[in-house]
């Protein structure tokens, strides 16, 4: 079964087989059931562990916390982190995690950066001080809260103020098993022919088992044939502080009432499989619990819904559970109510089958694949709500908050992503990847940086080196012949096409002529000048606006060097004609745009009009770019008033509603880039502030409120999702934020009257 979702990976935490104890069997049921719907899904498990031997887990455990060691949360939320998980799935229960009230799991959760999702299988209605503190900063830090009916949802509002919003209601997961007689399996436990009780689950002394032995004393009575089975070891920690003794006392007690041959204790953890044939085996299910405060009871579940008629105290779940005639409640510590409402279902079999069916009814919409995709559509639905904000790793300051402040200048990852070749295009992480090879995009991107900041005096032999690469690979990539530039290239160094794209063209003659425009360069500008003479004139061929306006930058850093050269000066004239006429055929009410679409790159089309604009003293041109530009920023403008680029999932066409996401870093460089030339053309400062409010989104003023650039390597992100970075630092993004900072400084320094470089 697939699935739509872009959650691949979501890992579970909480206590885990063979632990012996109901949350474990619970989380590895859980598990299970999605990975058997999602089986594209990865569903790695973080148990927490009780005892230092620890237990033999099976594979699907790939991290292990010590319950009372507070570092080791620490260290599995830097596991959950650096494997890329998509959503946690956290069992709750106050006595599985280390600390005052199970404290711990906070310092495991506040670390975490992806959405979470909190199961609740405790929710006191008067918790202590220590359990209330904890229980709201698991709220507030949970992206989702399930909880596995009504009266829970009730308590977590009126009790703990959660958000109505953030709450699931998703019931307890069971296997799926036929309806059957129970006399199908009383065979294999020895009670063919009897009337069979059960309860089952570890035994612990608020399970009120001696309650269900005396009234055992007035249903053998009724019913010489009656027997009760109950079924679980003791619970591990009682075992380890007392030993036996309780079982022993209640096996005493059977004995001292008369009825211990009446009476089976099975003293071990049984197996799913065993389990469910020995809940078919049983035409009364009985949970005489001692106190409400159960929420969830895992064991109710499991028999309820595989049809057993269930005579119960009334705790929490069981009330809930139980109503409409689906079963039988009885006072707690009542011996007598729980003898006559067995004897009466035992005495009225169609009474007992029609609540039999009506349970196993109701069941059907709790057997696991069911709740599996509940889950992940609660999953989905984190994935959607989340918010990083308050449980950042460090807290990200906006411009506004540290005036005149920009992030240091680092090239530690741009050479790290290039070798002797050129700049590799994609990275995992922040290491390169080799096998997706080189682009000519992207190493005339670089070949722009490099030379961008020699040309603000940032003047080093390792940036000149880096020049040097870049502009060898777009000599290399330009085929004479065809007089086009190829783009892909494999790590073997084997062209993967014979023609590039247009919009490769247009990037090529952008670096090419910012080469030309750089004094002091030499050969170097000899080799761009050639280059680009013989690489313009298909530009004026080509059908891509974007195409266009690359060319169009380009062509205005040639003639800022060489502006009395005709056939390129014709070339700008013929390029902003094909623009002008762009706009002014698409361009209408409510839709200021060149195309019927805002996909991607945007903000060069309007920068190249403002750029040939003001260089020509074009009025009517840098109006027409000046127009554009105020659209598109209205349009990447979000509610809350932060930078909020054209999503690449889906992009933005005319009639419909702007893609959200994913977010692209060369969407906020052509943003900058464009303010900063509509600052230089008009001198308006709202235009050097909105290149400061797009240049933020690479700092954390975005939908997510986290930072793309990475200031130790001075690398960026790839992007951003709906509900998290990606943490890959490509060769696009690394180089679409080192190209903003530069412009950022640049115009910087520029406003401030300051002369020179800024130190890096």
């Amino acid at each position: 079964m697939g699935h739509p979702s872009k959650i691949n990976r979501v890992a579970f935490l909480g206590d885990y087989l063979p632990r012996k104890c109901g949350i474990a069997t619970f989380t590895k049921d859980l598990r299970c059931a999605v990975a058997d719907a999602f089986p594209e899904m990865q569903c790695p498990v973080v148990p927490v562990t009780d005892i230092a031997a620890g237990y033999p887990y099976p594979p699907e455990v790939r991290f292990e916390i010590l319950e009372q060691d507070l570092p080791s949360y620490g260290r599995a939320a830097d596991f959950l982190n650096i494997t890329g998980v998509d959503a946690v799935c956290v069992q709750h229960e106050f006595g599985i995690f280390g600390g005052p009230a199970g404290g711990h799991v906070l310092a495991l959760l506040r670390e975490l950066r992806m959405p979470i999702v909190t199961t609740l299988h405790t929710i006191l209605r008067e918790p202590g001080a220590d359990q209330l503190r904890v229980m709201r900063d698991l709220i507030r830090l949970s992206t989702r809260l399930v909880v596995m009916g009504e009266r829970g949802a009730g308590f977590l509002r009126e009790v703990y103020q959660a958000p109505a919003a953030k709450i699931d209601v998703i019931p307890h997961g069971i296997p799926d098993m036929p309806f059957a007689d129970p006399n199908y399996f009383k065979d294999e436990f020895g009670v063919a022919g009897k009337q069979v009780l059960l309860t089952f689950g570890l035994l612990s002394p608020n399970k009120g088992i001696e309650f269900a032995l005396r009234a055992m004393v007035k249903i053998v009575r009724q019913f010489p044939e009656a027997f009760y089975i109950v079924l679980g070891q003791t619970h591990p920690n009682l075992l380890r502080e007392e030993g036996e003794a309780y079982r022993l006392g209640l096996e005493l007690l059977a004995k001292d009432l008369g009825v211990h041959r009446h009476v089976a204790f099975f003293n071990r953890f049984v197996e799913l499989d065993e389990l469910m044939r020995f809940i078919g085996a049983a035409d009364i299910y009985l949970t005489p619990y001692l106190t409400e405060a159960q929420i969830t009871s895992g064991t109710l579940a499991y028999a309820f819904g595989a049809g057993n008629a269930v005579v119960s105290t009334p705790y929490w779940h069981a009330a809930e559970l139980l109503t409409g005639d689906r079963g039988r409640l009885v006072p707690f510590r009542d011996p007598g109510a729980i003898a006559d409402a067995a004897a009466e279902l035992l005495r009225d079999e169609p009474l007992r089958h029609s609540m039999r069916k009506r349970a196993y009814q109701l069941g059907r919409e709790m057997v696991w694949p069911r709740v599996a995709m509940r889950y992940m559509e609660t999953f989905e639905r984190a994935r959607r709500d989340h918010s990083f904000i308050g449980r950042k790793l460090s807290p990200i300051r906006s411009l506004d908050e540290r005036p005149g402040q920009l992030p240091d200048l680092r090239l530690d990852h741009l050479c790290r992503m290039t070798d002797s070749t050129g700049i590799f295009q994609h990275a995992s992480f922040t290491v390169p990847n080799f096998a997706e090879g080189y682009c000519t995009d992207d190493n005339a991107r670089a070949l722009v940086l490099s030379v961008m900041l020699q040309k603000q005096g940032h003047g080093s032999p390792r940036l000149g080196a880096l020049a040097a690469t870049y502009a060898a690979f777009l000599s290399h990539a330009f085929d004479r012949g065809s007089r086009r530039f190829r783009n892909f290239m494999s790590f073997d160094r084997h062209w993967l096409e014979e023609v590039g794209s247009e919009d490769c063209h247009g990037h090529a003659l952008w670096a090419l002529g910012l080469c030309v425009a750089q004094s002091g360069q030499g050969g170097f500008q000899m080799m761009a000048a050639d280059l680009f003479e013989r690489a313009l004139p298909p530009a004026n061929e080509f059908t891509s606006p974007r195409a266009w306006a690359f060319a169009l930058i380009g062509i205005d850093e040639y003639l800022s060097r060489l502006g009395g050269d005709l056939r390129v000066n014709q070339a700008r004239d013929a390029l902003t004609d094909k623009l002008m006429r762009c706009y002014a055929t698409t361009a209408g009410d409510g839709w200021r745009w060149f195309e019927e679409v805002v996909s991607y790159a945007n903000a060069k089309l309007p920068h190249a009009l403002i750029l040939s604009g003001r260089c020509t003293r074009n009025a009517h041109m840098l109006a027409t770019g000046l127009d554009a530009l105020r659209w598109l920023v209205a349009v990447q403008t979000s509610p809350a008033g932060s930078f909020r680029p054209i999503g690449s999932n889906g992009f933005y066409r005319r009639g419909g509603e702007p893609a959200q996401f994913d977010q692209q870093p060369i969407e906020a460089q052509a943003t900058v880039s464009c303010c900063v030339e509509a600052y230089l053309a008009t001198g308006d400062v709202t235009w050097a502030a909105e290149a400061r409010r797009a240049f933020e989104w690479f700092l954390g003023r975005n939908d997510i409120g986290l930072a793309l650039h990475d200031p130790v390597t001075g690398g960026c992100r790839d992007g951003l999702h709906v509900d998290r970075l990606s943490q890959n630092q490509g060769a696009e993004s690394t180089l679409a934020f080192l190209l903003a900072l530069a412009e950022m400084r640049a115009l910087q320094s520029s406003m401030s009257g300051l002369a020179g470089p800024q130190s890096a």
